[in-house]
């Protein structure tokens, strides 16, 4: 067993080293939201250890992706997400100390919607495509504007 979970996490640290910079941003929103939403079930089921260690693990997150913020390239765009993400980590923090879910369920939601625009403007070709040499092969101007915009801030 000790060598499936060796291999297992070699697997991972080679995913994270290896992965497009985009493809980072993606998994630590994935990653947030996924321990917020175990915090909130380890909350209700009075697991209180565990939730402690997936509300750190949200924090550790949030931080990284504050820390990956490239202000003099993204400017405008690095400085609010910086502030929402402050504004995230202080909501779990209220949300954990008040015992209110409801905080927890709103970064949740900011999280899946910033992980839903990132995915849209990272991966998903759109529909009426042009082919060229741009990174992801298919992507529109619109697209690829917007990503160059927000993809400045980090």
């Amino acid at each position: 067993m000790y060598r499936g979970v060796n291999g297992l996490n070699a697997y991972k640290q080679t995913n994270v080293t290896t992965a497009d910079p985009r493809k980072l941003i993606l998994m630590c929103y994935e990653g947030a939201i996924r321990h917020l939403k175990i915090a909130r079930e380890k909350y209700s089921a009075g697991e209180f250890e565990a939730k402690g260690k997936a509300v750190q693990k949200t924090y550790d997150i949030l931080a990284v992706l504050m820390q990956s913020l490239d202000f003099e390239k993204g400017k405008t765009i690095a400085t609010g997400l910086n502030s929402l993400y402050s504004y995230m980590m202080r909501r779990v923090m209220d949300g954990d100390l008040q015992k209110n879910m409801e905080a927890f369920d709103e970064v949740i939601g900011m999280l899946e919607d910033l992980e839903a625009a990132w995915r849209e403007i990272t991966v998903t070709p759109p529909n009426n495509t042009i082919r060229d040499s741009r990174p992801f092969g298919l992507i529109d101007d619109k697209k690829m504007e917007a990503s160059k915009t927000i993809g400045g801030a980090y």
